[in-house]
């Protein structure tokens, strides 16, 4: 399974980040400040009070930098820290001269500022620090180590006492910060893998709950497209028709609303791929005018398609730009209660292998004003707040259909006035076909079979029902297995044309029953029916051994063409 990448810059971590600064914060005030109280007890017993007090005041400045840390003044914290060490330092080295040894310690301090400011966010603080302890290191040179006094402590001690406690201070301030920030680092590895290893869980978990909640919701839709099927082919009094229409556009709907969800997830994911297939534009139009028109008319609108002459057939992805197209058009007609709505093709320039065309959707409805152009393509927005209670709709077409554009390597564009309609257009450039197979579905005559053997693998008993119905009335024996093991020993024991094999079922699901059954049966053909529309899904579905699929709900159309292929064919 894909997984979503992980933006590992989200405002969480980043406040870990912080927390990892005022840790090192505090402990680095906690260790200096004992380091510094060492070093002014030391001073009382060498009788040098004066350097004994002023490093005795550093160790308050110490212990105040860790009391900001714990009341969140971190900023300040770190700032007191830094001046505190820096002017500590460089008193001390004043008084111990230069062969104290003390100004060793600068070069440990001027790295500093890179560990306890951000460089994206406090960069002024990484630039000043330095410059200070530079500054500092600068002024004791030019004074021959007299900047803050002209007392200097006997050379003796300076030499057999200072210089040994300046490098192992240096020493233990160096070994200290480094370890201790490898562990802090150590600490965020670790909480990240973890945060990580969560968050696939999590993306895996979603992907499980939609593809259970497609299989759930398109299993009983299933049985609402074939009922409507069933009852318009039953003859129906002509004061049914409109009721049975409603109920099959109602299905459709629902539909087309699981759909949008699932196609949202799998951008979302970027889980979706284009296909190049030679695509008449033509023939999509045509069908895209067969299944508008009724509403339009029912509306009192009209519904025009206006393509170019020197519009060919493309590679594209016939099934995308039919989501895209399909998408606009019915928002279109959705918002247009007087007028017009106009599909546009047209050919804005083209070379021997490829062209670029210009796709617009035209309407005289509601328009939107500028200020909601933005919202219109957001997920789950909608240009205001009556828009969803006057026309319904749950905000997700725009977006999908601005990322599906925009994978096509072009972007959605608008032009719309309130209350005079609307224009969405994008172009895109696409190859030209070279030989194309008409891509066309014409209506299909269904003659009746043979009376052939088919096996109908499914646990739903109303999908049972519909689906004997349907495969009866095409003059086929079918014959049902309630689960995949009745499949396989049915099967086994019967001389099928086609087997119908759910997917998922109790007891046996339809992965191992196909499994199963190609260890005895090569050659019978086996059409998955899954509910779920997830690649994984249809990948595994090969991988069994399967030859072929359908989701539910599938058009009884489709259905017909797919059993009549193999049918015929054995």
């Amino acid at each position: 399974m894909s997984v979503t990448p992980i933006n590992i810059t989200s405002s969480g971590l980043t406040g870990r980040i912080s927390l990892r600064r005022s840790n090192l914060t505090k402990s680095l005030s906690l260790i200096t400040g004992i380091i510094a109280l060492v070093w002014s007890a030391m001073m009382f017993v060498l009788d040098m009070n004066l350097l004994g007090i002023f490093v005795a005041a550093a160790v308050v400045g110490f212990l105040g930098a860790y009391l900001l840390v714990k009341i969140n003044r971190n900023l300040l914290a770190r700032s007191l820290y830094l001046i505190t060490l820096n002017l500590s330092v460089a008193v001390t080295a004043s008084f111990a001269d230069r062969i104290g040894g003390v100004e060793f310690v600068q070069v440990f301090i001027i790295g500093l500022p890179f560990l306890l400011f951000s460089w994206k966010t406090e960069r002024q603080f990484i630039y000043l620090f330095p410059m200070f302890t530079f500054l500092l290191w600068l002024g004791l040179l030019l004074t021959d180590f007299r900047l803050f006094t002209t007392q200097q402590i006997d050379p003796e001690i300076s030499t057999k006492i200072l210089y040994p406690a300046a490098v192992v201070s240096a020493f233990l301030l160096t070994i200290f910060q480094t370890s201790y920030f490898v562990y802090l680092n150590s600490l965020f590895e670790h909480e990240l893998k973890q945060k990580t290893a969560e968050a696939v869980d999590a993306l895996a978990a979603k992907a499980q709950f939609l593809s259970t909640m497609s299989h759930e919701i398109r299993t009983p839709l299933n049985a609402v497209v074939g009922l409507s099927y069933l009852l318009k082919d039953s003859d129906p009094k002509p004061e049914q028709v409109d009721n049975i229409d409603a109920l099959n556009y109602s299905g459709q709907s629902l539909l087309t609303l699981i759909n949008d969800v699932l196609d949202f997830n799998k951008m979302e994911g970027n889980h979706v791929q284009l296909e190049a297939i030679n695509t008449d534009l033509r023939v999509i139009a045509k069908q895209l005018a067969k299944i508008h028109e009724p509403l339009c008319l029912k509306k009192g609108i009209a519904f025009t398609v206006d393509i170019s002459d020197s519009v060919g057939s493309v590679l594209t992805d016939p099934a995308r730009i039919n989501q895209v197209l399909n998408n606009l058009i019915s928002n279109a007609i959705k918002f247009t209660d007087e007028g017009a709505v106009i599909l546009r093709i047209s050919s804005l320039s083209e070379t021997e292998e490829t062209c670029i065309l210009k796709f617009e959707i035209i309407d005289s409805g509601i328009g939107i004003s500028k200020d909601n152009f933005h919202k219109i393509f957001e997920s789950f927005s909608q240009a205001n707040t009556n828009t969803t209670r006057l026309y319904g709709g749950t905000g997700l077409g725009l977006p999908i259909v601005k990322k599906i554009v925009q994978m096509m390597g072009s972007d959605i564009e608008l032009d719309s006035t309130e209350h005079k309609g609307s224009v969405f257009f994008f172009t895109i450039e696409l190859g030209k076909a070279k030989e194309l197979e008409s891509t066309e579905t014409e209506k299909l005559e269904m003659l009746p079979f043979k009376g052939e053997s088919i096996l109908l693998v499914e646990d739903n008993e109303i999908n049972v029902m519909v689906g004997k119905q349907i495969l009866s009335r095409w003059n086929l024996k079918v014959d049902v297995a309630q689960n995949g093991a009745e499949a396989v020993e049915m099967v086994r024991d019967n001389d099928y044309k086609l087997v119908l094999m759910d997917i998922q079922m109790p007891v046996m699901n339809g992965y191992d029953a196909s499994t199963n059954i190609r260890t005895f049966n090569k050659e019978i053909p086996i059409i998955a029916l899954s509910a779920s529309v997830f690649m994984e899904v249809k990948e595994k579905i090969y991988q069994c051994g399967m030859s072929e699929f359908l989701y539910k709900p599938f058009n009884p159309q489709e259905l017909y063409r797919m059993v009549a292929g193999f049918v015929n064919r054995a």
